[in-house]
């Protein structure tokens, strides 16, 4: 029986098909799926954003989607306020910080109706908060003890507004609260409305909450080489957001995520994260044990919590002992 006649058209069909599965597979090998969760929206968040927009978590081996979860659910991956880890490992949880983006240093501002004038003004008011014993509530006891107010003395009334910064803002403007800490660029945008800035707590110097990335503790012991390539990833974003040259981009990213359109609260916003970004991204104890102060105020549990065992820094200990972190600032021209 002769053989048959091989058709070049069909081998070719073959080859087409293996060129097109293959790339596939290597992208899946080479690529894990995380989860990163985060709730708070502020200029913090740049470096998470920068990772995961400019493909630096792809770059260094994981295929990461970024949900925006208000949820306290389990997960594998965080970026959220020490606040709500403290409060979570008190109740239980596994949890380690990983990651803080920024040095915990209280940049925010005091911001007021436009009738509301003076610290003596606001005895008797509304004092908006996401939600009590987080972060901006924290802040909000750090401002009335730095103007020497205190809420029961002087009536000062905590509301949950519930979301993040952008819902303070709108609560602040419907009239719903009479004040609120926010980030430097939304209240440069109210003070452009005519709302009254009562204390900028930038020169007060006071540390307290960090944004972390916080891992689920069992995730860390069963997937060391993935924390370490989100590790990696993100810690490159930091450098990414802290270039000149990549300005304009890190301008746009807080625009978008913000939700702002005034150059000037944008700038505003910018130059809040470059005063509060951690470059050696190492978790505070010190600013861990001041928030944890505070929120035994209202949680008097969180005391049993030892925050000294709540940092897992040997990844970015790994990344700054090698030079990594030193040469990413380099190559961003960072100085």
């Amino acid at each position: 029986m002769k053989e048959a006649k091989r058709n070049p058209a069909w081998h070719f069909a073959i080859f087409v098909a293996l060129l097109w599965f293959l790339p596939s597979a290597q992208v899946t090998s080479a690529e894990t799926k995380v989860a990163i969760s985060h709730i708070v929206i502020g200029p913090n968040q740049v470096p998470l954003w920068i990772a995961h927009e400019q493909g630096l978590f792809a770059k260094h081996g994981t295929d990461a989607q970024l949900l925006h979860e208000t949820t306290t659910g389990d997960f594998q991956f965080r970026v959220f306020g020490t606040p709500a880890m403290i409060a979570a490992v008190a109740a239980g949880r596994d949890l380690k910080v990983l990651v803080s983006l920024d040095s915990g240093r209280i940049t925010s501002h005091l911001m007021a109706r436009p009738d509301v004038k003076t610290p003596d003004d606001l005895r008797g008011k509304r004092f908006g908060v996401t939600r009590t014993g987080t972060g901006f509530w924290i802040f909000s006891i750090l401002a009335l003890e730095h103007l020497g107010l205190d809420p029961k003395r002087d009536r000062i009334t905590f509301v949950e507004v519930g979301g993040d910064v952008p819902r303070l803002v709108q609560a602040l403007e419907a009239g719903e609260i009479d004040m609120a800490m926010l980030d430097p660029a939304q209240g440069n945008q109210l003070r452009a409305k005519g709302f009254s800035l009562l204390l900028d707590m930038s020169p007060v110097n006071i540390s307290a909450v960090q944004q972390a990335l916080v891992v689920n503790g069992a995730y860390l012991r069963e997937h060391p080489d993935v924390v370490e390539k989100v590790v990696a990833g993100l810690v490159e974003g930091i450098a990414f957001s802290l270039s000149p040259a990549k300005k304009d981009t890190i301008l746009k990213t807080l625009m978008a995520h913000l939700n702002i359109s005034v150059p000037a609260a944008v700038e505003s916003g910018y130059r809040a994260f470059l005063a509060r970004v951690n470059r050696k991204p190492y978790g505070s104890v010190a600013a861990m044990r001041n928030v944890q102060r505070v929120m035994a105020l209202n949680d008097p549990k969180v005391l049993n919590v030892k925050v000294e065992d709540l940092v897992e820094d040997r990844f970015v200990r790994k990344l700054d002992e090698s030079g990594v972190i030193d040469r990413l600032y380099s190559t961003y021209g960072v100085k």
